[in-house]
């Protein structure tokens, strides 16, 4: 089934997330393959808010692994102690960046990243898997994002059997 995102950008940032928010329940709902979910996902945050990298990082072999991602080229393994992504993992809780040259041990994977949003995935107590959202603007992330890509990540957690 064909779908398109359709926000109109002259919308604030929490009126885009509450159209966008119904539109990746409906890319989400009933499909189980977190692959596919995790690629509808990113594309359609990066296109309907217009963020500079957004993407997965799964939790495989003692690390994180880059998953579907619409972007720029990425780091494509990151160890649990290093960067934003893995102090969201260790941490297991949403970690807003707003300027990554002064988050200690930051990865800069771009340097055109100024600042970040890392979310954790969490099920049955263990994180899964992490949402990077970048931005090549400072302090771009807040409790409005953090707020509803949480909503975001529970819908894509909920699909797992």
């Amino acid at each position: 089934m064909a779908h398109s995102i359709a926000i109109d950008s002259k919308l604030s940032k929490k009126e885009k997330y509450l159209n966008l928010l119904p539109q990746i329940q409906a890319l989400v709902t009933g499909e189980t393959d977190l692959i596919a979910n995790l690629a509808n996902t990113a594309a359609a945050l990066y296109e309907a808010m217009g963020f500079f990298w957004v993407g997965f990082y799964q939790v495989k072999e003692n690390q994180l692994v880059l998953a579907p991602f619409q972007g720029p080229v990425a780091c494509t393994r990151i160890p649990f102690t290093k960067g934003v992504c893995g102090a969201t993992y260790r941490r297991k809780e949403t970690i807003i960046v707003e300027d990554v040259n002064k988050f200690e041990g930051h990865i800069a994977c771009s340097s055109a990243t100024l600042s970040e949003i890392v979310l954790p995935a969490i099920k049955n107590g263990e994180v899964i898997f992490v949402l990077d959202v970048d931005s090549d603007k400072l302090n771009d992330f807040d409790e409005i994002d953090k707020k509803y890509l949480e909503e975001v990540i529970q819908y894509l957690v909920n699909q797992i059997q």
